[in-house]
């Protein structure tokens, strides 16, 4: 059995970020600007804060590529941190010359004061700088190299902003034409859909930005030409929807996953849920009138898009900041302020594409194997036969 394997490493104004993929089949067309074009969506948005004005992440290739083709052997990936020049003399892996003033402030909702009671520290700084979301930059370059992968089997993902804070955007559209308006997509400030949504979103954010507050919100993720049957039911660690759900709750922020139609389908009867089969008269097309399961039953993709509703809590780094207490004295003061951004919903989507594509790429890998990407898609196409025959 293929497996597709990946971790990250680095820290937040650490000199660099750092990604291995293994797994990968050799043969596949690989370029550094099919990785950027990743970065760079993810560095975009209205709400976002300095610290992109200073990032401007590019990726550097180490091993796994020769001559824009990988390898099969393990590719690893390394991003500069441009802002870790201005940390000189409190990150960095040797002895500092004098201590660095530490963060004893831990910052409610963010991973500072488990991580300082679990791995025993006296520095909130050496937890909050691998848990920030500055990790993703990483991720999202794993997942571009996923999404290359994917493409190959006519597998094709996107995401959009459903709502921020209150707002929320009702347009509706099907599958095909989501993906037909990336375009709006990505030339929106919050990639939306609807400009009159965009517009109170945008106010939204600017009133709780004002407020030294920040806003969450809701992000749809979609994967389309998803064949039948990746994941599978005859374990709990197979079903892909499982693994779906864990690859979103990874990201930071996100507190809540629904597959379809999930969490508005718990509150109506089964009738009003479930999705007729039917059958075209054609092979393979068994055809749906609905798509409430979001592509997958039992486990296993059903061959309908694959749809994912994640919900990101508000950025924990306030400026109006919380109360906390002192990890030395235990008084009272109001926590932490690190530089932080007020919104980071449509970021969030890129990265949560990322995700969608390492978890399908890994089902891809598992289901049909295979050592080149020839070898891959000869297996593929051989199964897609199998359906038509079916």
């Amino acid at each position: 059995m293929t497996q597709l394997r990946w971790m990250t490493a680095g820290e937040s104004h650490g000199p660099s970020l750092t990604v291995i993929i293994d797994g990968v089949v050799a043969g596949l067309p690989l370029r550094a600007e099919d990785i950027n074009a990743q970065l760079a969506r993810r560095q975009k948005g209205y709400g976002r804060g300095g610290r992109m004005k200073i990032e401007s992440d590019t990726v550097s290739i180490e091993s796994g590529v020769r001559d824009g083709h990988t390898l099969g052997s393990p590719i690893a990936l390394r991003i500069v941190n441009r802002d870790h020049e201005n940390w000189i003399g409190r990150m960095g892996a040797a002895p500092f010359d004098a201590p660095p003033e530490p963060v004893t402030l831990p910052r409610p909702g963010h991973a500072d004061l488990a991580g300082v009671q679990k791995y025993d520290r006296r520095d909130a700084r050496d937890i909050l700088e691998r848990a920030s979301a500055r990790e993703t930059a990483a991720r999202t370059a794993a997942g571009a190299v996923a999404r290359v992968l994917l493409a190959q089997c006519g597998i094709e993902v996107c995401s959009r902003v459903r709502a921020i804070g209150s707002v929320r955007d009702e347009q509706d559209v099907s599958v095909d034409e989501l993906f037909s308006s990336r375009t709006r997509l990505e030339e929106s400030s919050l990639r939306v859909l609807s400009e009159s949504a965009e517009a109170r979103m945008r106010d939204e954010i600017l009133a709780r930005s004002h407020a030294g507050d920040t806003a969450g919100g809701v992000i749809e993720v979609v994967a389309r030409n998803v064949m039948v049957g990746l994941g599978s039911h005859v374990h709990w660690d197979r079903r892909l929807d499982g693994q779906i759900a864990q690859a979103m709750m990874s990201v930071q922020a996100i507190k809540a996953v629904s597959i379809g139609d999930g969490i508005a389908a718990a509150s109506r009867p089964g009738s009003e849920v479930h999705d007729p089969i039917g059958h075209s008269g054609a092979p393979p097309e068994f055809t749906r009138s609905s798509n409430f399961a979001g592509g997958i039953e039992g486990g296993m993709s059903n061959g309908q898009p694959i749809v994912v509703f994640a919900f990101m809590k508000p950025i924990a780094t306030l400026r109006r900041a919380l109360l906390s207490a002192h990890l030395d004295s235990k008084e009272p003061a109001p926590a932490a302020h690190e530089r932080s951004d007020v919104c980071a919903v449509p970021a969030a989507g890129v990265v949560l594409e990322a995700m969608l594509c390492l978890t399908l790429a890994s089902a891809l890998l598992e289901k049909f194997g295979g050592d080149s990407l020839r070898e891959l898609s000869r297996n593929v196409a051989s199964y897609l036969q199998q359906l038509r025959d079916y």
